[in-house]
C-alpha cells in the first residue's frame, strides 16, 4: 500500500482560508469528476492518484477520496490514525480494502477539514462525535455521514457516502418469482406489519425503501421516522430521530399516528415502547414497515417477545417477515465456470434436502460452478457488486396459532420451514447453482450450512 508524502507548511494555511465555504458542503469541480471517472476504474489507481497529490492539496484530497467512494461504489470511506500515520480503507461490497497510508500532519489536516464540514466541534477529541455533510456534484446532491471515535492515537473517522444507486426497485433485490409475488401480495394489504430483519450491513433499509418506491402513489400518505435519514424521497415526509432532545423513535411514532398517514416506515424497533406502538398502529388500520436485528426471520418473534411484545398482537399485526443477508456477486469480467465437485454436489444437495423441484434440477454433468480469478474491474478479488438472499416467513393462521404457544426460536424456525419457507443458505444455493455468486462467499456469509 503506497505512502503519502509529508505536507509543506502551506497546509495550515489553506486549511483556514477554507474554512468559510466549505462549511455544511463541498462543491466537487466537474473537471474532476469527469478526469476520475476516465482514470480510477479500480483501487490501484485510486491508490496511485492519492498519492501523487501534493502534500499541501487537503483540499484535492478530500475530493478525489469522496468522488472516488462514489466511482467505485464504496460504503464507506475509513481513515484510522497509527502510531506513524493514519491509514486510508475503502468498504466495498461488504468487506474493507487498504488505500493508502498519509503522514500524521495530513491526517491531522484531513480531520480539520472533515470535523469544520461536517459541523464537528474540532475542539473536542475525546468524545465520540456525529456530523454530516453533502456533496454537490453538477446538479446532484449527496449526502455524507460522519462518524468520529478516539482511538489510540488520534480519533477514527468514518465517512458514508449516501449512494444514490443504492436506491433500487423491488425487482433489483434478488428476491426469486415466488417470494417477490408474496410481497407484493402483502404491499397491497392496507394495514399490519412487513419486518426486515438481520444484522448490520444486511441491505434492510435498501429492502424498505425499495417498498416504498413500490407502494407509493399521489393518492397515499407515507411518513417515516429514521435514524438517521439516508436518502431523501420526493413526495414523502421524513423525520429524524433526535434522542438527546427527547425525541426518539416512541415519541416520534406516537406523533406520526396522529398525522393521519397511511404507511408509516420506523427505521428500527429498539425498545418495549415503539414495538407496541408499531404492532397497534399495524391493528388499526396502517402499513407499518420497520427492522430489527435478528439472526433470521423467526427470531423475530422470540425478539419482539424480549422487547414486551404480547404473542397475540404479535402474530394479529404481522403480515410478513424477511430475514436477509448480502452476498457478493461473481465478477462477469473475469468468472469462468466449470463441472461442479463431487464434494460440491453433494453439499448442494445436503442443503437442497426437501426441496424437490431444486433436487430433480440438479445433474451432474449439467451443472456447472462459477470459479473466482479477479482482474483490475473488480479490484482483483473475482467479485462485483452484492445481491440479496432472503428467507420470507407469511403470517399465515397456523403461523398465529403457533406463535400463541410461546415456542422456542429453533422450534418456530423449524415450524416455518414446514410451512413452505425457504432457508436463507437454500435461498443462497440456487444463486450458486445459477452462476450468480460461489459456494465459498455462501460460507463465508451464513457461517455454516444451514438447512
Amino acid at each position: 500500500m503506497p505512502s503519502y508524502p509529508n505536507p509543506s507548511p502551506q497546509a495550515a494555511q489553506e486549511q483556514e482560508e477554507g474554512r468559510t465555504q466549505l462549511t455544511g458542503q463541498i462543491q466537487i469541480p466537474a473537471s474532476l469528476i469527469e478526469e476520475m471517472r476516465a482514470s480510477v476504474r479500480n483501487l490501484a489507481q485510486l491508490s496511485e492518484r492519492l498519492s501523487g497529490i501534493a502534500p499541501d492539496g487537503i483540499t484535492n484530497f478530500l475530493h478525489t477520496l469522496l468522488v472516488a467512494t462514489l466511482l467505485l461504489d464504496a460504503s464507506d470511506a475509513h481513515i484510522e490514525p497509527e502510531e506513524n500515520g493514519a491509514k486510508i480503507r475503502l468498504r466495498i461490497d461488504g468487506l474493507l480494502h487498504d488505500i493508502i497510508n498519509i503522514p500524521l500532519s495530513v491526517y491531522e489536516a484531513l480531520l480539520s477539514r472533515i470535523k469544520l464540514t461536517a459541523r464537528i466541534k474540532l475542539n473536542v477529541p475525546d468524545r465520540p462525535q456525529d456530523g454530516r455533510f453533502s456533496l454537490a456534484l453538477g446538479e446532484t446532491v449527496v449526502e455524507a455521514r460522519v462518524a468520529t471515535l478516539p482511538a489510540e492515537y488520534g480519533e477514527a473517522i468514518v465517512l458514508r457516502v449516501l449512494n444514490p444507486k443504492n436506491l433500487i426497485a423491488i425487482e433489483e433485490l434478488g428476491l426469486r418469482p415466488e417470494l417477490l409475488s408474496i410481497l407484493r401480495r402483502e404491499l397491497k394489504k392496507p394495514n399490519g406489519m412487513i419486518v426486515a430483519t438481520g444484522p448490520t450491513g444486511s441491505g434492510k433499509t435498501t429492502t424498505l425503501y425499495a417498498f416504498l418506491r413500490e407502494v407509493q402513489r399521489p393518492e397515499i400518505k407515507i411518513i417515516t421516522i429514521e435514524d438517521p435519514i439516508e436518502y431523501h424521497l420526493p413526495g414523502i415526509s421524513q423525520t429524524q430521530v433526535h434522542p438527546e432532545k427527547g425525541y426518539d423513535f416512541a415519541t416520534g411514532l406516537q406523533a406520526i399516528v396522529r398525522q393521519d398517514p397511511d404507511i408509516i416506515l420506523v427505521g428500527e424497533i429498539r425498545d418495549k415502547e415503539t414495538a407496541q406502538i408499531a404492532l397497534q398502529a399495524a391493528l388499526t388500520g396502517h402499513l407499518v414497515f420497520s427492522t430489527l436485528h435478528t439472526n433470521d426471520a423467526p427470531g423475530t418473534i422470540s425478539r419482539l417477545v424480549s422487547l414486551g411484545a404480547k404473542p397475540v398482537n404479535i402474530g394479529a399485526a404481522s403480515n410478513v417477515i424477511i430475514g436477509q443477508r448480502l452476498v457478493r456477486k461473481i465478477c462477469p469480467q473475469c468468472a469462468t465456470f466449470t463441472k461442479a465437485t463431487p464434494s460440491e454436489l453433494a453439499q448442494i444437495k445436503r442443503g437442497l434436502q426437501g426441496m424437490k423441484e431444486a433436487e430433480s434440477s440438479l445433474s451432474p454433468k449439467a451443472l456447472k460452478l462459477a470459479r473466482v480469478q479477479g482482474c483490475p474491474e473488480c479490484n482483483a478479488t473475482g467479485y462485483r457488486g452484492q445481491i440479496g438472499l432472503f428467507e420470507v416467513m407469511p403470517m399465515n393462521g397456523a403461523m398465529e396459532e403457533f406463535i400463541l404457544q410461546k415456542p422456542a426460536a429453533s422450534a418456530l424456525r423449524k415450524f416455518a420451514i414446514a410451512q413452505g419457507m425457504t432457508p436463507l443458505y437454500q435461498d443462497g444455493l440456487l444463486k450458486v447453482m445459477q452462476g450468480i455468486t460461489t459456494l465459498e462467499e455462501l460460507a463465508r456469509v451464513t457461517g455454516k450450512e444451514r438447512t
